[in-house]
């Protein structure tokens, strides 16, 4: 599946990215299609430019799905990380987790890091970085005698993977979860869900040059609007 243009201008791009798509490409990512090189192919100031990474702001994991915003000058790239630096980027995004989660509403503040003992994973940890991350429920399902509760999600602090870390550490880790959700759980959840149930659907931001708000929407991917008419809604 390729990426897709939802919002373009003579400065910027807002791209769809599909999950299973990588966002950058480096010596690891050979033989896999990145967004990076599929900007590469477009007709930009930056679109070459590979120090700046296509122009190419933030990223999202591999398997999640959903909006990144991508500098078509120099200047403005500039300026969209000085947005992302200062917090002024709000991201939403939708997550089916396992169980029901309460409050309705509230903010998982637990400081994250590398794991000592496994340097590829992160989880919450004492003395790891700040990060705080936003939700509120929006649908509780069943399947079976399963729960599981949709939730929108805005993380107020960028780090990896937080999202996927906070519901784990809540004890609701993300539907399809390879990494976090544990082995026997994730590879259950996939007889349904054939991917990470973490979408970034929604991007609102200060254009840097037009100087309005910017909302920018896509919508929840087939794949997972497929996975979640199997559930039973519940409330």
């Amino acid at each position: 599946m390729a990426p897709k243009i939802i919002f373009e201008d003579d400065y910027l791009m807002v791209v769809n990215k599909p999950s299973g798509m990588i966002t950058t490409k480096a010596i690891t990512t050979a033989n896999q299609l990145t967004l990076q090189e599929w900007l590469e192919t477009r007709q930009y100031p930056l679109s070459r430019d590979f120090e700046r990474r296509s122009g190419i702001v933030h990223r999202l994991d591999k398997e999640t799905s959903g909006l990144i915003i991508v500098a078509k000058q120099l200047d403005v790239f500039f300026k969209l990380q000085a947005l992302f630096k200062n917090r002024l980027v709000q991201k939403t995004y939708m997550a089916l987790v396992h169980g029901i989660v309460e409050p309705k509403q509230g903010v998982i503040d637990a400081q994250v890091g590398r794991l000592p003992w496994n340097r590829e994973r992160f989880g919450v940890l004492a003395g790891g970085r700040d990060a705080r991350t936003q939700y509120k429920v929006l649908t509780v399902f069943k399947k079976d005698k399963e729960k599981f509760t949709l939730v929108a999600v805005k993380p107020k602090t960028g780090r990896t993977h937080q999202i996927r870390i906070h519901f784990k550490y809540l004890g609701h880790p993300v539907v399809g979860d390879t990494f976090y959700a544990g082995r026997k759980t994730s590879r259950k959840d996939r007889e349904w869900c054939p991917r990470l149930f973490l979408h970034a659907y929604e991007i609102e931001f200060e254009h840097p040059i037009a100087q309005k708000r910017l909302s920018v929407n896509a919508e929840i991917p087939l794949e997972l609007k497929k996975a979640t008419s199997v559930l039973k809604k519940i409330s």
